[in-house]
């Protein structure tokens, strides 16, 4: 036997195992049971998110530079985007994505979250889940949660109706987004509120 045919075995076993190792990676995300969504750097350094079941990946804002040191949640009144941060990581932005807020706004600061429920019943009578709360203004809770059923909005045909006189502070996120932030942010994690 030659050394060319060994060399052409070799090559081809060797593909034969990263084709193998491709193909179980592709797999294992459909068998993870729920997707969640990938922050990616674009060119200009900007962090964009891909939803799980998107076909264009959307341009999310950078998030803002004065939100403090170390691992937080930071939260954009203006412009409803939660950013995951920890400076450890590379890409120091685990996650971002936009949210749903209540019809109260948390005044803009640092806070920590202080308390965490892993299901239950929002103020608008949604069943919810991965509830992450922050901070109590003037008889308001703020926290991130996600719909069980899956849906944000609060105008959503198929979700109980909200008193609208009620003040809610439950900022909501997609199913996938709300497993991200639970399980980036456990009891006393700074969160980072900004105009």
């Amino acid at each position: 036997m030659g050394p060319g045919v060994v060399v052409t075995g070799l090559t081809l076993g060797a593909l034969a195992v990263v084709s193998l190792l491709a193909f179980q990676a592709n797999g294992a995300q459909d068998r993870a049971g729920v997707a969640k969504p990938a922050v990616t750097t674009s060119a200009a350094g900007t962090p964009t998110t891909a939803a799980p079941s998107a076909s264009a990946t959307p341009t999310v804002p950078p998030p803002p530079v004065t939100t403090g040191t170390g691992p937080r949640v930071v939260y954009s009144v203006s412009s409803h985007y939660v950013w995951l941060v920890d400076p450890k990581k590379t890409p120091q932005v685990a996650a971002a994505f936009q949210v749903v807020p209540g019809t109260v706004e948390p005044t803009p600061g640092s806070y920590a979250v202080y308390s965490r429920t892993p299901t239950g019943t929002g103020t608008d009578g949604r069943q919810i889940e991965h509830v992450v709360r922050f901070a109590q203004q003037n008889g308001v809770v703020f926290g991130f949660s996600a719909a069980v059923d899956g849906t944000t909005s609060t105008t959503d045909p198929k979700t109980p109706t909200a008193d609208p006189k009620a003040k809610t502070g439950g900022i909501r996120s997609g199913r996938a987004e709300g497993q991200l932030l639970w399980d980036f942010a456990p009891k006393d994690t700074k969160v980072v509120v900004v105009a």
